[in-house]
């Protein structure tokens, strides 16, 4: 709450680059403030004001960008390619991205790019310290804006990029000056950007962690220093495996339906590239909770390395758990 997500949206929707943007905005109170702040400056404003969009009124959201939609088709609605949702700062953005991804209908007509979270300049360390929202928000982050950072002393800004770097190693973080960031860090942040371009796939998975104990065709490797539980951000943990021996396409989603059943509320984040058998190119996958998005394969490997690498940044799930996990199930077969 307060960080200047307003002031961000507003500074963006004045951009060449964000033309033919849609924008969902969510209130959580009665009077629509920021609707009224906006609407002077996009072309297509849809208000959803009767609660927080990602737990009281989910289907209110797949309704209203399945109008929105139809409008655009019918030409009662402006053009537009993209739609920005903006939710309250009250709001777990896992279940609205459940919600868009589980609805076949949805399915067909969007695609979720995305997920960024601004966090205040000021106030950031002390909300994820003490405010379990606040820490889910940056851990499912594609992008993250820290605001009100021309407004704060640089030591307090450090500290809260090396927390933020901690709970989510692979989120990109940027600091907007003056409510203004550079619309190329805002728009095509997140998976079909590493799709169509494959130079940013490794930016998109974060560090590699380069260092590793060898156990094995397909046993996980250990990234030296790689694996941290932050007792003050409510326990998450973040690490990343790697895999040698390709694996069979039904093998790993075994693998992945057996982990999500099992432990899936605890899995804020999974993103990574797996080497499948038969393919050419690996397959990007990534998932929030209990829901992961379909697999993409890319055309061919973004560069020399061949190994399967998933980045995990789970609510207490250690390391050695998801290795054994996947260790048993392609012991198998």
């Amino acid at each position: 709450l307060g960080s200047g997500k307003t002031t961000l949206l507003n500074a963006l929707l004045q951009t060449p680059q964000a033309a033919n943007t849609a924008v969902i905005i969510n209130e959580y109170g009665e009077v629509g403030v920021d609707h009224d702040l906006v609407q002077n400056i996009a072309e297509s404003v849809t208000l959803l004001d009767n609660g927080c969009v990602c737990c009281v009124v989910r289907g209110d959201l797949e309704t209203a960008l399945r109008e929105m939609f139809l409008a655009r088709r019918a030409g009662q609605m402006a053009n537009f390619e993209r739609v920005i949702l903006e939710t309250t700062g009250l709001a777990d953005p896992a279940p609205v991205m459940q919600a868009i991804s589980n609805d076949q209908a949805l399915i067909e007509l969007y695609r979720l790019d995305g997920v960024i979270t601004l966090v205040d300049g000021a106030q950031g360390s002390t909300q994820l310290t003490h405010t379990v929202e606040a820490v889910k928000q940056a851990a499912v982050a594609d992008r993250i804006v820290i605001t009100k950072s021309d407004l704060t002393d640089e030591a307090t800004i450090a500290k809260l990029e090396a927390e933020l770097k901690e709970i989510n190693p692979t989120g990109r973080i940027t600091r907007a000056v003056k409510g203004v960031v550079e619309p190329d860090l805002l728009l095509s942040v997140g998976i079909d950007r590493a799709r169509v371009a494959p130079e940013v796939v490794d930016r998109w998975l974060g560090p590699s962690g380069d260092d590793h104990d060898h156990h094995g065709d397909h046993d996980h490797h250990k990234d030296r220093d790689a694996e941290h539980t932050h007792g003050h951000t409510h326990n998450i943990v973040t690490f990343t495996l790697w895999f040698d021996k390709p694996f069979k396409r039904a093998t790993f989603e075994r693998c992945v339906e057996l982990l999500t059943s099992l432990r899936g509320a605890d899995l804020l984040r999974v993103k990574g590239l797996v080497n499948v058998e038969d393919e050419k190119g690996p397959v990007i996958i990534q998932g929030v909770q209990h829901l992961f998005h379909p697999p993409v394969t890319m055309a061919e490997w973004p560069g020399t390395e061949r190994r399967s690498r998933l980045v995990f940044i789970t609510r207490g799930i250690q390391r050695e758990t998801i290795a054994n996990l996947f260790a048993a199930v392609t012991a198998l077969g």
